[in-house]
């Protein structure tokens, strides 16, 4: 990135350099893997008894990363491997989720995009027909989840899972899956967006009439919370509806929610603590790092500094504070949290989306392209 100095170069250089020297080694060690966390320093697989978990396009995503960066074939390798053994989900798709495009669009996706592999466009067009057939023409809305008691409901994070959508639409000239991913990021400024930039979580609303019914907690302290890693979500989220529809209003999104996360961060010393308004403040690696690729597209997109500057403090704070380079550990990025509540999973743990946010970062810092969303 052409906004870095020499010796923040040499730095980012370094980063890359370690991620590489540590995933090429699980690369081949968790080769018949599909990780979620690590157990004793060692990848967990969740391949037979999680397979439609949404966190599982992140270990071939974080592959097909490291494989563009380094062009080193264990990566690729591992990758394709990965595909395949999450091809199983697609056998139970009545019980897959509006995260299908964190499951396949950076897995297969990615590999379409670079290699024009058939069975991977397949993967990919496939997510992308089961995210749009959960959209509700009525009300306009993407449903996150399945059950009776849940087809009205909307969360944060479903920005980000967006991009499959734009990516339907560009490579087939079919402007649907646009229209409905633009009609979704519509509702959640309308529905989730507060006046200040911070953001509900889940709202819920009547599947009939899109009449608001309530707001629940999620992953926060509680419905007026501001769970961090939702934040980071949106503000990514609409950088990318920005870069893919050129809509300004995603775009100025973006930056409201850019500042207030901010003045959040800066008040508690560049650390992501799990939810900004929350009494007790435990941190959030992965939110962090999720935050760091949002802060650093948005720079690009609007050409300010400041952003940047922002993702590289948060870059800074995450590796002196939660990263693990020795071989005792296969993965990096250490003490992330699922939620606030129960209060047990604020003691953190190895998540592999922290690991896949962090190389993306480094990644993003080290000039490489494509764009994986």
């Amino acid at each position: 990135m052409n906004m870095l100095t020499d010796e923040e170069k040499s730095w980012i250089d370094s980063l890359w350099g370690k991620l590489d020297q540590k995933l090429s080694r699980a690369s081949i060690s968790a080769y018949d893997k599909i990780p979620y966390t690590t157990v004793d320093g060692v990848y967990d697989d969740v391949k037979k008894d999680g397979i439609i978990r949404w966190t599982n396009g992140f270990w071939p995503g974080l592959m097909w990363l490291m494989y563009v960066g380094t062009g080193k074939d264990c990566y690729k390798k591992t990758a394709r491997h990965a595909e395949e053994l999450l091809d199983e989900a697609f056998k139970t798709p009545q019980m897959l989720h509006h995260d299908v495009g964190f499951m396949w669009h950076i897995s297969s996706g990615v590999n379409y995009r670079l290699t024009k592999d058939k069975c991977a466009e397949s993967r990919n067009y496939l997510a992308a027909q089961l995210l749009a057939a959960r959209y509700n023409p009525e009300c306009g809305f993407i449903c996150a989840w399945n059950g009776k008691d849940m087809c009205g409901w909307t969360i944060v994070d479903s920005m980000m899972n967006l991009p499959l959508l734009y990516w339907a639409s560009e490579e087939y000239g079919d402007p649907r899956y646009r229209k409905i991913a633009e009609k979704h990021a519509d509702w959640v400024i309308k529905k989730h967006l507060r006046e200040d930039g911070s953001l509900y979580h889940i709202v819920c609303s009547d599947p009939d009439t899109g009449e608001f019914i309530e707001y629940r907690p999620g992953g926060g302290y509680d419905v007026n919370g501001s769970w961090s890693r939702g934040h980071g979500w949106a503000l990514y989220g609409f950088t990318l509806s920005y870069i893919h529809t050129k809509e300004i209003r995603y775009l100025e999104t973006a930056e409201k929610i850019a500042t207030y996360v901010a003045a959040e961060l800066e008040k508690n010393g560049m650390l992501p603590v799990v939810d900004f308004k929350a009494p007790e403040k435990p941190c959030d690696s992965t939110a962090g790092a999720i935050l760091a690729c949002g802060f650093i597209e948005l720079a690009k997109a609007t050409e300010n500094y400041k952003y940047l500057n922002t993702a590289l403090k948060l870059i800074k704070v995450l590796e002196e504070n939660f990263c693990d380079w020795s071989e005792e550990e296969q993965s990096v990025l250490q003490h992330g949290v699922e939620s606030y509540f129960p209060e047990e999973r604020q003691k953190g743990h190895h998540i592999i989306y922290g690991d896949y946010y962090f190389a993306e970062a480094v990644y993003k810092l080290k000039g490489f392209e494509p764009l994986f969303w």
